[in-house]
């Protein structure tokens, strides 16, 4: 048998742990990122995150790729009341029946506060990326009248489905609110403040996410603690049992620390506003968030980043710490080489 030569093997071994080695992406996804809200959807990632004067989405088949990616405008307000700070845009595919439509649920106001509101707008068809029109203000007050933001749609397993925000009034300054939906334009019943705890912060609770692991009956909600352009903002929880109703603040049983915050040795500061996805083959599931490289105090530094999460033994989602920028981290299962 003939001997590969020594340049031979080293070449041919070389090659075997490239293939080997897993592929990896590094944090941000977006530099100006800000309130992003990333999900996976046939074959696509797509990422939005707060740009202030409209609506963007962008796709790519791998998570890395999402950096260069173009940046699409589907939503524009002409409207003067509603054309003004658009913040924390949310994708949620939903059917009233008619087939399955995305619905673009946003924040806006006219510059002037407290006007900030709840808008939804509809696609024509299946695609995320639109085209869509306005469908409606949602009124998350009896008379209209308080500031409301931060909406996100919160899917119970027997399929019912209540929107979630951060509204006005609330001991905390502004805090959680829930409603049931009537459809994924109108809400319908009373509304229910949600007293959750802020974690020494007392004026803000924002940002509220659903998260569910699997098919399991338990439902978490995620929500974002002190103020984002400040360190500190950090992510808490809490969780409500299956066949409790979601209108009544007792249901929900409050998660005592943060589950998510700072990493001072890791750079991370200021970690929150999140999202969650599923890898592409669905075995994974993933947390998208924004956060700041330093402790200065302002909004303009806040980028998107993503990383694996996982799951406690009684079933609880373990964040586990924000990873650093120089941190290679391995790709979802099951992406797209």
């Amino acid at each position: 048998m003939k001997r590969l030569a020594p340049f031979l093997v080293l070449i041919l071994a070389a090659a075997s742990a490239s293939a080997e080695a897993p592929a990896t992406f590094h944090n941000p996804l977006k530099r100006h990122g800000a309130d992003p809200w990333l999900f996976f959807h046939d074959g696509w990632y797509y990422l939005a995150a707060t740009t202030g004067r409209d609506v963007q989405l962008r796709k790519a088949r791998r998570l890395e790729d999402l950096k260069t990616a173009e940046d699409r405008v589907v939503w524009k307000e002409d409207e003067p009341s509603r054309n003004r700070d658009l913040w924390a845009p949310e994708f949620h595919r939903l059917d009233d029946g008619a087939g399955p439509r995305w619905y673009l649920y946003f924040t806006a106001g006219d510059g002037r506060e407290p006007s900030h509101r709840m808008y939804v707008a509809e696609s024509a068809g299946d695609d995320p990326m639109g085209p869509y029109s306005f469908k409606a203000r949602l009124q998350t007050d009896p008379n209209d009248e308080f500031y409301a933001i931060d909406g996100t749609v919160l899917t119970m397993p027997d399929g019912s489905h209540y929107f979630v925000w951060c509204g006005r009034p609330s001991p905390s300054g502004q805090g959680l609110y829930i409603a049931k939906m009537k459809d994924p334009w109108t809400l319908t019943g009373p509304r229910t403040y949600l007293d959750v705890d802020g974690f020494g912060c007392d004026h803000v609770r924002e940002g509220p996410v659903a998260l569910r692991h699997g098919d399991e009956d338990r439902v978490f909600l995620v929500y974002s603690a002190c103020s984002a352009d400040t360190p500190d903002y950090k992510l808490g929880m809490v969780s409500i049992a299956p066949g409790a109703d979601p209108l009544r603040t007792a249901s929900w049983k409050q998660h005592a620390e943060p589950i998510f915050q700072r990493n001072d040795a890791a750079g991370v500061f200021g970690p929150g506003h999140c999202s969650f996805f599923k890898s592409p083959d669905g075995r994974e599931d993933w947390i998208a968030y924004h956060a700041k490289p330093g402790v200065a105090i302002g909004y303009a530094d806040r980028s998107a980043r993503a990383q694996k999460i996982g799951w406690d033994a009684d079933g609880a989602p373990d964040l586990g710490k924000p990873i650093g920028l120089d941190v290679a981290i391995p790709v979802p299962s099951g992406e797209a080489p």
